[in-house]
């Protein structure tokens, strides 16, 4: 009992003790400053000042003042949401962040560097086509062939071998036909025709060309040999290398090997092999020459014909209406395409100079594969001929040299705006903005045609007598 009572006096004490806080602070006055109520740094510094002085019960008041709070917080004004300025202004600044960090980083994923590349390409596509590119002209949507206004029939082709003029399509079965009729005249030449010509992996083709010329350079080097006038057809090497490619047996049989089952050792059946036979043994110059020849040879491929044409003065110059095997893609155009596509994914995850930028740039306008180029001439005769997108700019200079009455005679070919063309004749079209037309403006070299006229001469017609005599009217 007497311990529960000194508890309760304690208590009692402590209340009393805690009223007269609550009382002396109320009635602090406070400064005119201090309006809001006191923070809990204050708070603090409040109750270490009453410690200070030896008061207790300090836990207690704060209690009851708690208690004494209302349970529900005062109503807070609704918040309002930004105003259309300021969602503006944060959208912009978004938009500033996110270009700044793609510059500084690049692309970071596959996603994004695809779709950095479709936009590279959509550029690449206005630019090509924009008729402020020097050398460029207002080009019409590819009519069907057969209209009566086209610039050029067609894309067309001359066979190597026959002469004949061929289809874009037709090529490649017509100069597969030529070379298989080759060899009733020279099957040594046909055979390297088809090696080369028939097999599309040029790598393999070099690394069977290679072994082929090995063997015969171990019969000229080894003539008294007997093994080296024999080549096993199950041999690895001649399996992975040489009977995988078209026209390597006809060569082995037009340059004197003949097929023979010999019997082979440890086995029971025998095997076929490639023998020399006796007659080729005894001309030893002859394999020699047949492996330069074998060497040297490159595939057969289909000329382009220019289809040249001369026209007379016509308004109508820098109009062109091309049709679509100028714009229509083959097979093998469109793999080739897909693999420069891909190539060009792969340059976007490297770091390049600006240099390296702008001439891959250049480099990629690929949408055409052919253009069509007029020269209008000092009497305003204008010279028509189709070329490869991605041929020279010197094939340009060839072309138009050789038309001309005077062709030892220097000149200058200028573009739309009297733009000079590149010096560099090594320059693809398309890397001069000439594709997929272009109408340019023959010049003479200015000090030449002044020392001309200073001997009292006139240089003679422009074109030669008989490109003029089959003039033709531009419609």
């Amino acid at each position: 009992m007497p311990c529960l009572q000194s508890r309760g006096a304690l208590v009692a004490l402590a209340t009393e003790s805690g009223r007269t806080t609550e009382t002396r602070l109320q009635r602090t006055e406070r400064p005119p400053w201090a309006s809001k109520a006191p923070s809990a740094r204050e708070a603090r510094l409040v109750d270490c000042h009453v410690a200070g002085q030896g008061k207790v019960g300090l836990p207690a008041a704060r209690e009851k003042a708690h208690k004494e709070k209302p349970n529900q917080p005062a109503p807070r004004p609704p918040r309002q949401g930004p105003t259309n300025e300021a969602q503006m202004a944060a959208a912009a600044a978004l938009a500033r962040l996110e270009q700044k960090q793609s510059r500084a980083w690049g692309p970071t994923s596959q996603d994004t560097i695809r779709n950095q590349v479709r936009k590279e390409l959509q550029a690449e596509a206005t630019v090509s086509g924009s008729p402020e590119a020097p050398g460029t002209n207002v080009v019409s949507e590819p009519r069907e062939e057969g209209s009566a206004h086209l610039a050029v029939p067609g894309v067309y082709f001359t066979c190597p071998l026959t002469g004949a003029t061929l289809r874009k399509d037709q090529r490649d079965a017509c100069i597969k036909e030529a070379i298989l009729l080759h060899f009733s005249t020279d099957p040594v030449a046909a055979s390297i025709m088809k090696i080369y010509t028939f097999n599309k992996d040029q790598d393999r083709v070099k690394l069977g060309v290679d072994t082929i010329a090995k063997y015969l350079d171990n019969i000229h080097l080894h003539p008294e040999e007997e093994k080296y006038r024999k080549i096993k057809l199950q041999n690895k090497v001649f399996q992975e290398r040489i009977n995988c490619l078209e026209g390597t047996h006809e060569f082995f049989e037009a340059i004197g090997f003949q097929k023979v089952l010999l019997p082979a050792q440890d086995q029971e059946d025998p095997e076929e092999f490639y023998v020399l036979s006796e007659t080729t043994l005894a001309q030893p110059q002859s394999l020699e020459r047949h492996k330069e020849q074998l060497l040297a040879a490159e595939p057969v491929r289909a000329k382009l014909d220019r289809q040249r044409r001369v026209f007379q003065p016509s308004p109508l110059a820098s109009q062109f209406e091309l049709p679509g095997d100028f714009f229509n893609l083959t097979a093998e155009e469109i793999k080739r395409e897909q693999r420069l596509r891909s190539e060009a994914v792969e340059r976007l995850s490297v770091l390049r100079t600006k240099a390296m930028r702008e001439k891959e740039e250049q480099r990629g306008l690929r949408k055409y594969n052919y253009t069509l180029l007029r020269v209008r001439l000092p009497d305003g005769c204008l010279l028509q001929g189709t070329f490869y997108a991605r041929e020279r700019l010197g094939a340009v200079y060839g072309f138009v040299r050789e038309a001309l009455q005077s062709d030892w005679l220097p000149f200058e070919l200028l573009a739309s705006g009297g733009q000079k063309l590149s010096e560099d004749e090594n320059l693809a079209l398309n890397e001069c903005g000439l594709v997929p037309s272009a109408l340019l403006t023959f010049s003479w070299d200015m000090a030449v045609l002044e020392d001309i006229k200073a001997a009292g001469a006139e240089p003679d017609s422009i074109l030669k007598p008989e490109l003029l005599s089959a003039i033709e009217k531009l419609l």
